[in-house]
């Protein structure tokens, strides 16, 4: 309940201050800045909850090795899987402690190891635990030295995890300059936007035949169209926003290897694009 409560809640203010911008701001550049405000707000929640997820699941391919080092250990006693991961049932491996526990119930039950680990491995919807679970499920079926196979199994999780992480490590100074090399981006289309391209206008039109002072960029320029100054912020507001969710899912997927870590990403430089942009439009000409 609480967990539905917060988004309520997070939308109730958006909207709040949606309405309150489009009452009392409704001529005023500082509308969109507060609209902007509004979204980022709405969205948050449900961004940190797919957040939230994402470490849930990393963190049960984590508990994951510390099940298998455990059933290995049984294992090895002597005592059959079936009757080891019974035993281990009751230790507390974190997030996964409901799926081991419910594994367990179902080999009480009498349901067959096999089938039970495929269930385990369907409701936690990892693939590194998938192809775990198979290799057991295998070993376990043809009645191989299943000690063995869950020492290898163990090993390689651990492998896995371990180059997760020096990959994650090695990649946090990219992801960091890509942060600062989007900023800078953002920086200069809003220097072109605001400084550039209004004096380069005023400069031809004083040198034109055109009316001086026009506020638009002269048809040369624009195959013989007029393009007003707020037709072309919008046209680099898009830019910047499409530049940033892609960037943001690249960097996801170059630092975790998961598009959705890479939403994370994109709400962030998303949000910065706009938020930077209308807020400087406030102060523009």
């Amino acid at each position: 309940m609480k967990e539905q409560k917060i988004p309520l809640f997070a939308i109730g203010v958006a909207i709040a201050i949606a309405a309150g911008a489009l009452i009392f701001f409704r001529t005023s550049k500082i509308l969109f800045f507060l609209i902007g405000i509004a979204a980022v707000i709405a969205i948050l929640p449900f961004l940190m909850s797919l957040m939230l997820k994402v470490g849930a699941s990393k963190e049960k391919e984590t508990m994951f090795l510390e099940f298998s080092r455990n059933l290995v250990e049984s294992v090895k006693t002597g005592i059959p899987i079936s009757r080891s991961i019974i035993n281990i049932s009751n230790k507390n491996f974190g997030s996964l402690t409901p799926h081991v526990k419910k594994l367990a119930n179902q080999i009480i039950l009498g349901i067959p190891v096999r089938d039970s680990l495929k269930i385990f491995a369907g409701d936690i919807g990892s693939p590194i635990i998938a192809r775990s679970v198979e290799l057991i499920t295998e070993a376990e079926h043809s009645g191989g030295e299943i000690g063995k196979i869950l020492d290898s199994v163990a090993t390689s999780v651990s492998e896995i995890e371990d180059i997760k992480k020096e990959r994650k490590s090695s990649i946090y100074t990219l992801v960091m300059q890509g942060y600062i090399i989007f900023f800078i981006f953002i920086v200069i289309m809003l220097v072109v936007q605001y400084k550039f391209i209004p004096q380069m206008i005023q400069t031809i039109s004083s040198s034109s035949m055109s009316s001086a002072g026009s506020s638009e960029i002269p048809s040369v320029f624009t195959g013989g169209k007029a393009l007003e100054q707020n037709v072309l912020s919008r046209l680099f507001l898009i830019l910047m926003l499409v530049q940033g969710f892609f960037a943001g899912l690249v960097t996801g997927k170059l630092s975790e290897g998961n598009i959705q870590a890479g939403l994370k990403h994109s709400f962030i430089l998303v949000a910065l694009s706009y938020l930077l942009t209308t807020f400087v439009g406030i102060f523009a000409r």
